[in-house]
């Protein structure tokens, strides 16, 4: 039988989908339109519309067409094209070190004048966090393997807050230290903190986007393993990650 025809048959088949355009139209008005409104042309109300509505779009376009795939057997490259991503935001990563240990490794004195102490037991507090819910996630996989779904939920969700807790943290650590002066322009090392911890957030909610996108189908029976292989290993790509962080902002 040709599976193509039996997709077309049998409803919206997720590799014609129209999703797609939905994800790039939404990435095009919150993106260059917004911060161009924003930035550019200083139209505030403008620009933070055009920024929701894109928003609303990427949301939309990124559920419905995991909703839409999920549920397929075959995935094609899911899971050949995740390590060429990753190694494409290892690279923006090495990149953001590398400009850290230029400035840390050339100047006469480290940290600049300005510098609060920034205490190390939250950072291991987070990285506990992390450790612990890359852990999670893998029991919930295991869960999925095995067929049991309500498991899998169960799990999942356990993941999903341990990285909204990070995220916490993270905001509780920037609001403390930015009340004590230390912003993102205060000196070069509160450039490089904020670029490379905030960089590494960003990761972090993304992560947790992913997951929720594979929650909302769980929740109404749709799973898929492959989808799920994914998710985990972008997850656990971005603990590791974190270990660079604390080591190299934190302890050095």
């Amino acid at each position: 039988m040709d599976h193509t025809a039996e997709g077309h048959a049998g409803g919206h088949h997720w590799e014609v989908s129209i999703y797609p355009f939905i994800i790039a139209l939404g990435i095009f008005l919150l993106a260059p339109m917004a911060f161009g409104l924003i930035f550019e042309y200083k139209m505030l109300g403008i620009g933070l519309a055009f920024f929701v509505v894109g928003l609303i779009c990427v949301f939309i376009g990124v559920l419905g067409w995991v909703n839409e795939a999920i549920g397929q057997k075959e995935l094609g490259y899911s899971l050949t094209g995740l390590p060429i991503f990753i190694v494409s935001e290892t690279m923006i990563f090495l990149s953001l070190f590398s400009a850290y240990w230029m400035m840390r490794l050339s100047a006469d004195t480290w940290p600049p004048e300005g510098s609060p102490e920034i205490g190390v037991v939250l950072p291991v507090f987070m990285t506990i966090i992390l450790i612990s819910s890359s852990v999670t996630f893998h029991i919930g996989e295991g869960k999925l393997d095995e067929g049991d779904k309500a498991g899998f939920k169960t799990w999942l969700l356990i993941t999903m807050a341990l990285g909204l807790l990070f995220l916490g943290c993270t905001i509780y650590e920037y609001n403390h230290l930015i009340h004590e002066g230390f912003r993102w322009g205060t000196n070069a090392k509160s450039t490089a903190f904020y670029s490379i911890t905030g960089f590494h957030a960003s990761h972090v909610f993304i992560g947790l986007g992913i997951f929720l996108f594979l929650l909302i189908p769980a929740l109404r029976g749709k799973t898929n393993m492959t989808f799920t292989m994914a998710a985990g290993t972008y997850w656990h790509f971005v603990d590791i990650i974190w270990f660079f962080v604390v080591s190299q902002i934190y302890f050095w």
